[in-house]
């Protein structure tokens, strides 16, 4: 059984929209109670003096179609099973609870069971007397040679123009013209870098890792094409020629950004700036999102929706509304940069040359940087997975001043200064802080007399009294610690690298760390694991070692 967070299967749906009405903010929908296996929810303040919109379909691609139920948009929803098309009795119930002597418009995306339900739902309310007309949204552009577009996350935005001319108090023929005005002007095109995951089944890995699947349909459905690509300037380059092909006149455009449910906020921020840089960016007009508004349960991806504008489309889609699941449209806001005033660096070294320090500096930076991989994919077993990049990012800064001949490597103090400067500004997180506290305390000792090997561990111990941790806590500072207390006693890199090596064997062993972000992981994590940084640390000294 695949992991979902539910209580029973059987029950996920109803629970969930329970949770949806709880949590809506106008507390303005209601559960319609209709008879059981009956899920529809409406709007508590309709007086059907207007013409009723209905839409709906499977659940799983919440907000849709709940949280675009309410004042300016939907009457009601009509909710089926994951990704099953609610019965025809669901249907009728939504349709004779809601429509007045205006009538309804049922607005429905093109699936078969959507089609022949909604669709048998219209005609057997015809015969009970009511009006009903159904409008189908066809936006997914990613076949184009399918007779049959899917509907996809475009549907939120006929939803919305549907909605305003049904909240103007327009007829049911003038209702249903602007649904298909809406309709034509939109299309949709989607990518995920792996399907969604559907509860109860296991999950489907057709999407090999490093590529993508172009067209992937929001319950899972093959895409039009594979493609040997995650990075997102190709992909979106792609995506907004094919939908720019939608637009041959270059018309003012709304575009949709829409997160199919997996892809993370600092994702979808990246996705907003490559498409508005791109050429399809300069038509865009009206901006929805990034959101979520039609997504495919946890599918890791995305779609990009346009809408050709006229006057009346942009009213219609900056017109309020009081619909939870519904991204409020605006123009896209230009890049703004304020100056600011640059800090100054404390200190200024002419450069000078070493060559033994060059060897030094130029081992210890290829070590950390080499280790990249190998030191994230240790700490993504004790920590958030980024030591590795930490230190390699603080590694090759210090290297490229080493190739171009920027550092004084004839004054120790200074070297150790600068280094310590460097690293506080190119490290991420608390590794980069303390590292620069250790060189620049070092660089200060160097300054006033001290050999190299009591400067170091001066600096060491200002590490340890500004970050908390020491010997014996899980870090670093195990494989550190006694490597310098073994060159202040005069001993060889050797047997510095093998107390290195012995303090991070140490590491493995210990049931608990007391610093760092392994202190937040239970004995079973941290067992047999060496802390990522003493590794390093380990591997650094093995390596100086070698080199003499």
């Amino acid at each position: 059984m695949s992991q979902f967070f539910m209580h029973q299967k059987s029950d996920l749906v109803s629970e969930a929209i329970e949770g949806a009405l709880i949590g809506n903010p106008w507390h303005s929908l209601s559960l319609l109670d209709a008879g059981p296996d009956i899920r529809v929810v409406v709007r508590n303040d309709w007086d059907k003096k207007d013409v009723a919109l209905i839409s709906g379909g499977g659940s799983g691609h919440e907000p849709a179609h709940v949280g675009f139920v309410g004042k300016g948009m939907l009457t009601a929803a009509v909710c089926g099973d994951i990704f099953a098309s609610p019965s025809v009795e669901a249907v009728l119930s939504a349709i004779i609870n809601v429509t007045g002597e205006k009538g309804c418009l049922l607005i429905v995306k093109n699936y078969t069971g959507d089609r022949l339900n909604f669709g048998l739902a219209a005609e057997k309310a015809k015969k009970l007397g009511f009006k009903v007309e159904l409008v189908m949204v066809t936006d997914d552009i990613a076949l184009p040679d399918n007779p049959q577009p899917r509907g996809i996350a475009g549907t939120a935005l006929i939803h919305k123009v549907a909605g305003y001319a049904a909240a103007s108090g327009k007829s049911l023929e003038e209702v249903m013209a602007a649904a298909n005005e809406a309709i034509a002007a939109t299309a949709s095109l989607g990518l995920a870098f792996s399907s969604c995951h559907v509860p109860g089944e296991k999950r489907d890995e057709r999407v090999k890792e490093g590529q993508s699947e172009l067209g992937m349909g929001i319950h899972g459905e093959p895409g039009a094409s594979t493609l040997k690509t995650q990075d997102s300037r190709e992909i979106v380059a792609l995506m907004a020629a094919k939908l720019a092909e939608h637009n041959p006149d270059n018309k003012k455009t709304a575009l949709l950004i829409n997160n199919l449910g997996g892809f993370s906020s600092l994702e979808m921020a990246v996705l907003t700036r490559e498409v508005l840089r791109s050429p399809l960016g300069k038509q865009v007009d009206l901006l929805i999102g990034p959101a979520t508004l039609v997504s495919a349960l946890d599918m890791k991806g995305f779609s990009l929706s346009t809408l050709l504008l006229t006057d009346a489309l942009a009213e219609a889609l900056q017109a309020p509304v009081e619909a939870s699941g519904w991204q409020p449209a605006s123009k896209p806001a230009p890049l703004n940069t304020r100056q600011g005033e640059k800090v100054a660096r404390q200190q200024h070294f002419a450069p000078s040359e070493n060559a033994s320090t060059a060897a030094i500096v130029a081992t210890v930076c290829r070590t950390l940087a080499e280790l990249e991989t190998e030191l994230n994919q240790l700490d993504a077993k004790v920590g958030d997975g980024d030591t590795g990049s930490t230190f390699a990012a603080g590694a090759k800064k210090i290297l490229a001043e080493l190739e171009a001949n920027r550092l004084p490597l004839n004054e120790p103090e200074n070297l150790l200064t600068l280094i310590g400067e460097e690293l506080a500004v190119v490290m991420g997180g608390s590794s980069g802080v303390l590292m620069s506290i250790m060189f620049t305390a070092a660089g200060q000792k160097l300054e006033e007399g001290e050999a190299l090997p009591q400067a170091l561990s001066y600096g060491l111990e200002r590490m340890q009294h500004y970050g908390g941790a020491r010997p014996g806590d899980r870090t670093m500072i195990d494989a550190l610690d006694p490597a310098f207390a073994a060159l202040t006693a005069g001993k060889s890199r050797e047997e510095a690298a093998q107390a290195a090596k012995a303090g991070a064997e140490k590491t493995a062993q210990m049931s608990k760390a007391q610093a760092g972000r392994s202190s937040y992981l239970n004995q079973e994590s941290l067992h047999g694991v060496k802390d990522p940084g003493a590794y390093a640390v380990e591997q650094v000294f093995a390596r100086l070692a070698a080199q003499q």
